[in-house]
């Protein structure tokens, strides 16, 4: 039973380590999925702002050009001032071109041949057009014409919407990025044009790391060994390479099963100590047991022998006498045998079981107390054939019965019935005696355990590794209650 249970905890230990570790590393997987997923999605949103860099830069090219397109209408208007053959409206024209200038929102600056400034936004009236400000509206080709005669220059810069929009778009675009990079769950991931040389944007990484080719080179060779790259398409039809590393949190997973296994490890040889030590103290408790067994077993037939040898001192002997010398021999004959075949294997032979119980009955019966009685019950006409070996077969008998004197106190019936079915033979023996609790039934047969006061807990034990380990049967409780007895089975096998 103890063997059995070890086994079941020991398997039960693997089984729960080995789930362990599974959890662990499906939990791990999941977690690289995931963070792949991410990568993924970074990636793509990195491709998405290439995009959106892509379409703004359109965008203000053809500002760009719809701002030359106004400018150029807006001299062409002023020049046609100089034809006297048009009947034009001053006051309209200069009206209209007014309007074409500020609904545009650009700042412009008209000046003449002198540089003297005619035409200024009012926070620049005053000032010269040199240095700063003249760089400022050099942006664009400014353009030449005459009024009346005069030459003049216009300069002019971006609107000031366009201004506004590229601000709040190249604001929302590195917002944008630095979001999308800040959030790459703390994995490392660095993004590379198609020669693999260039940056396009990292994550998680020191700028330092990344910022020569020398540096670069070795830190996406580490990040290929770990994680194959992602490639990508940016918006120009060229591609480029996502190399990313496991974040700390899956290279802390990584260890987790070694821990596991380190303390798995500790938890078994722990366990195998402790089996080993219970071994130890249990077989020191079987030795212990087994010698005053022997005592036990070699003091009736002794004390027999030295009672006869004070009746016989000065009497005729008659065969009697010899007889009952004789089966005390035989006694001490049989315990040696008893012994001798503890701790190998017996040789089993075909034997009738109700002869064998009737003969540790009989020398039981005359040396028990008188108000014991025995009863045995096998069905006549049936022959009870087993393979056994007499001498420990017959021991067990009498532990079953020596233990049920005892609960009876030297005053009751003890029974030993026999039945049988086409595979095995079933022997009860019953007493009438005080029984036993629930509690004490459950450790009746673990080594060293005894409720007498003289006892050492081995009878029981021993008997039960007879039956089942050496005559491949088993010995068991089959009932006990306080006040009304205990029956033992014994089950043996026919073949």
């Amino acid at each position: 039973m103890k063997q059995r249970l070890k086994l079941i905890l020991m398997g039960l230990t693997i089984a729960l380590a080995l789930f362990a570790l599974w959890q662990v590393q499906h939990t791990a997987d999941q977690v690289r999925e995931s963070e792949e997923a991410k990568i993924r999605l970074w990636a793509n949103a990195i491709a998405q702002r290439n995009r959106m860099a892509e379409a703004t830069q359109h965008f203000f090219h053809e500002a760009t050009i719809d701002e030359h397109r106004k400018m150029r209408l807006y001299t062409d208007i002023l020049q046609s001032f100089n034809d006297p053959d048009q009947n034009l409206d001053l006051r309209f024209s200069l009206a209209y071109i007014n309007y074409i200038v500020d609904s545009a929102h650009t700042p412009i600056i008209i000046t003449t041949s002198r540089d003297s400034l005619i035409t200024v936004p009012k926070e620049l009236a005053g000032q010269k057009l040199e240095g700063a400000l003249m760089e400022e509206y050099s942006q664009n080709p400014p353009f030449h014409y005459r009024i009346w005669g005069m030459p003049m220059t216009l300069y002019y810069k971006e609107s000031q919407y366009y201004t506004q929009l590229r601000q709040v778009l190249t604001g929302f675009t590195r917002s944008f990025l630095t979001e999308i990079t800040n959030n790459s769950v703390f994995v490392p991931v660095v993004i590379v044009d198609s020669s693999r040389t260039r940056p396009i944007a990292i994550g998680n990484i020191d700028s330092v790391e990344v910022s020569n080719p020398a540096r670069l080179l070795p830190r996406l060779e580490a990040m290929a060994s770990a994680n194959a790259p992602i490639e990508i398409v940016l918006p120009d039809n060229s591609h480029a390479y996502v190399y990313y590393e496991d974040s700390p949190l899956l290279r802390s997973l990584r260890w987790v099963p070694l821990f596991y296994f380190f303390i798995g490890l500790v938890l078994v040889i722990v366990a195998y100590y402790i089996f080993r030590t219970t071994r130890t103290m249990e077989q020191n408790r079987i030795w212990v047991g087994l010698a005053k067994e022997t005592a036990h077993q070699l003091g009736t037939p002794l004390s027999s022998l030295v009672a006869w040898k004070d009746y016989l001192r000065g009497k005729e002997f008659s065969e009697e006498y010899a007889v009952e010398v004789e089966k005390d021999l035989h006694r001490l004959e049989t315990i040696t045998h008893r012994f001798s075949k503890i701790g190998s294997v017996p040789e089993l032979k075909e034997e009738n079981v109700a002869e064998a119980v009737g003969q540790a009955i009989a020398y039981l019966q005359s040396r028990a107390p008188r108000k014991v009685r025995f009863a045995m019950a096998f069905s006549e006409g049936e022959t009870f054939v087993a393979p056994l070996n007499n001498y420990l077969f017959q021991w067990v008998i009498e532990n079953l019965c020596k233990n049920a004197i005892d609960a009876m106190e030297g005053d009751g019936t003890v029974t030993i019935a026999g039945s049988q079915d086409a595979r095995y033979i079933y022997i009860d023996v019953s007493d009438t005696g005080r029984g036993m609790s629930p509690s004490v039934q459950k450790r009746i047969f673990d080594s060293g355990f005894t409720t007498k006061s003289r006892g050492w807990g081995l009878g029981l034990p021993l008997a039960q590794r007879i039956v089942n380990q050496y005559h491949r049967g088993r010995l068991f409780l089959k009932y006990s209650v306080p006040g009304q007895g205990t029956t033992f089975r014994i089950v043996l096998k026919k073949k």
